[in-house]
């Protein structure tokens, strides 16, 4: 009778990440938030690091765009091309700081949460210290910024008012993630359907766990 419960609880384990794994896809739902890109003159890159770690140099393009997304894969890019030219090329060189053209694109209606309306995309060139990060340009052209206690990016100029991240209905990220402005390629594997999948294979993991220990104290 020992090994009967780990027995079972393995196999209820594994029978709700099998349950979960068929599921997934159909009940995906998307998450709201600001992604962060990087240009290369003519194309956005969907950033591999946080604003907060990030150091451009100078010439360097970020883009900042609000959207619903399941991950990087399929999130919205900037509505304007990474142009540092078009956008910081009025802007004279400095001993001792470097120049950041920055995109900031609120997204649309259908991004917005509910109740708000979002502000009209702009780009600025932030004229900052060599050793800042690409969140001391964005705060040195687009204050206020707020983040949460996780250090997440949550609002840019006041917008959102509020939410973080906040998950949305999956009939809402479908309809969102239908749009042609989202970006190509795989996912970084970073996104919450791959985390939740992980999540699920954890679970199987320590069940298996428990059953290797129970038919070896049964020995």
């Amino acid at each position: 009778m020992r090994r009967a419960r780990p027995l079972v609880s393995w196999a209820l384990a594994v029978a709700a990440a099998l349950t979960l794994l068929g599921a997934g896809p159909a009940q995906a739902a998307g998450y709201r938030y600001w992604s962060f890109w990087q240009g290369d003159g003519t194309a956005w890159t969907y950033a591999t690091e946080g604003p907060a770690s990030a150091r451009p140099a100078d010439g360097s393009v970020n883009g900042f765009r609000f959207s619903v997304s399941e991950n990087s894969s399929d999130s919205a890019r900037p509505r304007r091309a990474p142009d540092f030219a078009e956008i910081c090329g009025t802007t004279p060189a400095e001993p001792g700081a470097k120049r950041v053209a920055l995109v900031i694109d609120p997204g649309t209606r259908e991004d917005a949460p509910e109740g708000e309306t979002p502000q009209p995309l702009r780009a600025a060139c932030a004229q900052v210290p060599t050793a800042a990060t690409s969140a001391d340009a964005l705060a040195a052209v687009a204050k206020p910024l707020r983040y949460n206690s996780q250090a997440l990016l949550c609002g840019i100029s006041g917008y959102p008012r509020t939410g973080c991240g906040d998950q949305v209905s999956s009939s809402e990220s479908a309809r969102e993630t239908a749009s042609p402005e989202r970006a190509d390629g795989d996912s970084d594997g970073g996104g919450p359907a791959l985390g939740a999948i992980a999540g699920v294979c954890a679970v199987a993991l320590l069940g298996a766990g428990a059953l290797w220990q129970s038919r070896r104290r049964g020995r």
